[in-house]
């Protein structure tokens, strides 16, 4: 008999021991008539295709540091500058659904802005239409990103250098922007084998931000939630794709922004028409602001020409009644005498 099988009893009436004492602890709490909290959560039929769905839909890929591609001598030597990889918004109109639609590819990856920011950058701020700013904003912040993940980079690099004293010119400005983050995430972030990460932790995090940044869809003139889930075949394949189609939902709820209405009106009338055709019984203003004034004031002077006219021939009567009345009374004074 091995070693091995002589403390198979010993293991046996061991794990016997534990079995029963945990039997009698949970025996206090209602075992077996209690089983506990349930480990596995039943989805609902719905709940459960949706989230297959979701599962089933392609991601948005993209490369953090973002691939280098130059595209002249100068960036082949210097470098190019980092571009962001968004996803693509493919517009098109037709006169059955409009001249303001678009849809992306649907990724499971993909991120929206929440409805309340979006209706704010579009009633407050006018971000309607034209969203180069935002698009400008959001290469701006991830290009900075990426060179703040450089400078993240030296300064981890400079700390594998004993020979190099960070706290001298220029090392000291790289310090500075830097050193902060060991100060916020070095009590939550543990060393391990003695050797600080946190840096690499802070690395880590500045790629998931600008990596999102990729992700990241503007919906204007649409609301986020007003997108239509549909299949369309997209590049030679048959695609889920998110449909933004119709008349936007804050074009009821608010103005439509009078420059839009303006561009309507002088260059594009064939939207114009369009849509007074199709939404006339939304109580909507298309017309601008401009029109609308000179149509209010050309009705205002037609009520006053007309209220004018009718005082006047008001008046006309008053007079020849002043002439009548007269001509009545010396008519009943002389029958007064003749009799």
């Amino acid at each position: 008999m091995s070693l091995d099988e002589k403390f198979i009893p010993i293991r046996n009436g061991f794990y016997e021991i534990v079995d029963s004492l945990f039997k009698k602890i949970a025996g206090l709490f209602g075992y077996p008539g209690n089983p506990g909290m349930s480990t596995i959560y039943d989805l609902t039929d719905e709940a459960s295709l949706r989230s297959k769905f979701l599962e089933s839909l392609p991601s948005h890929r993209t490369f953090w540091p973002p691939i280098q591609r130059p595209e002249t001598w100068f960036e082949t030597i210097v470098g190019p500058t980092p571009k962001i990889d968004a996803i693509p918004r493919y517009v098109y109109e037709n006169r059955e659904e409009g001249f303001y639609n678009f849809y992306i590819e649907n990724f499971k990856n993909a991120y929206f802005l929440p409805d309340w920011l979006s209706e704010f950058l579009q009633v407050q701020l006018h971000f309607c239409l034209d969203i180069t700013l935002l698009e400008t904003i959001r290469e701006v912040l991830f290009i900075g990103l990426v060179i703040y993940s450089n400078i993240v980079i030296l300064r981890i690099t400079l700390s594998w250098f004993i020979y190099i004293n960070p706290y001298t010119v220029p090392w000291c400005y790289v310090v500075a922007a830097v050193d902060w983050t060991e100060e916020v995430l070095q009590g939550v972030v543990p060393a391990i084998l003695g050797v600080n990460i946190t840096g690499t932790i802070f690395l880590g995090i500045l790629g998931v931000l600008a990596d999102s940044l990729n992700h990241l869809v503007f919906t204007m003139p649409f609301l986020p939630s007003e997108a239509e889930e549909s299949k369309l075949l997209f590049q030679q394949q048959m695609k889920d794709v998110l449909i933004f189609h119709y008349l936007p939902i804050l074009w009821y709820r608010h103005p439509i922004p009078n420059e839009i209405r303006e561009y309507w009106y002088n260059q594009r009338p064939e939207i114009l028409d369009y849509m007074q055709k199709a939404y006339q019984d939304a109580d909507i203003q298309f017309l601008p602001d401009s029109v609308v004034q000179q149509l209010n004031q050309g009705k205002l002077t037609a009520d006053f020409s007309e209220m004018m006219s009718t005082e006047i021939l008001s008046n006309h009567d008053i007079i020849q009644e002043h002439h009548f009345i007269p001509y009545i009374h010396s008519i009943n004074e002389y029958c007064h005498n003749f009799w």
